[in-house]
């Protein structure tokens, strides 16, 4: 039996109960630098979000196509075993993403830990807030740009490795003949954000 189990089946305390008492527990930890990885899961048009932030800034974030335990399996593998729920660390970064959403923010000033990201893909992640809002650019005009124009392919593994979707807009990457290409959160995901910038 887990510790939520416990708590809600032996000592009847309410999920939002827990909830808030795990809030309190991870904003203490950070407070005092106990935490490798404090996370937190917002609303959005696209559905919820996992976002996830070290001490040097936003490091992941996920759609709920991929389960939090997954999430935050490989950021315990990657980052750091300290993990925990907290929503406070995340103030900006949810603010933000409502801007976003709601039309009134087109760039993302966060900062960003990019360490789950390693060499060409590293290169590719981080060209991508280049490619201003409203507009696309394909794969390979992505390659092109950062300077291996062959390196088509790999700018698309780069995109579906990114794990900073939306803030870091892998979303604007489509194939050569406009179609979509996939992505993380899947193709209506990809084809809300597009809609929602006014793509062309």
């Amino acid at each position: 039996m887990d510790t939520h189990s416990i708590l809600t089946d032996d000592f009847g305390i309410q999920d939002d109960e827990i909830e808030r008492l795990a809030a309190g527990l991870g904003a203490a930890a950070d407070s005092v630098g106990l935490l490798d990885v404090a996370y937190t899961e917002v609303g959005s048009p696209v559905g919820a979000l996992i976002l996830a932030a070290t001490e040097r800034g936003l490091v992941r974030v996920a759609f709920d196509s991929t389960p939090l335990d997954q999430v935050l399996d490989e950021l315990a593998v990657s980052v750091g075993a300290r993990l925990m729920r907290a929503p406070s660390r995340f103030d900006i970064a949810e603010r933000q993403l409502g801007e976003y959403f709601s039309g009134a923010r087109r760039e993302f000033q966060l900062s960003l830990d990019w360490r789950l990201a390693t060499g060409f893909r590293l290169e590719v992640q981080r060209y991508l807030p280049h490619i201003t809002y409203g507009s696309t650019a394909s794969y390979a005009e992505v390659a092109q740009g950062v300077g291996n124009p062959k390196a088509v392919r790999a700018v698309g593994t780069a995109c579906a490795k990114n794990p900073l979707p939306i803030v870091v807009p892998c979303h604007r990457v489509v194939r050569s003949d406009g179609s979509l290409g996939n992505y993380a959160g899947g193709q209506e995901a990809k084809r809300e954000l597009l809609a929602l910038e006014g793509s062309r």
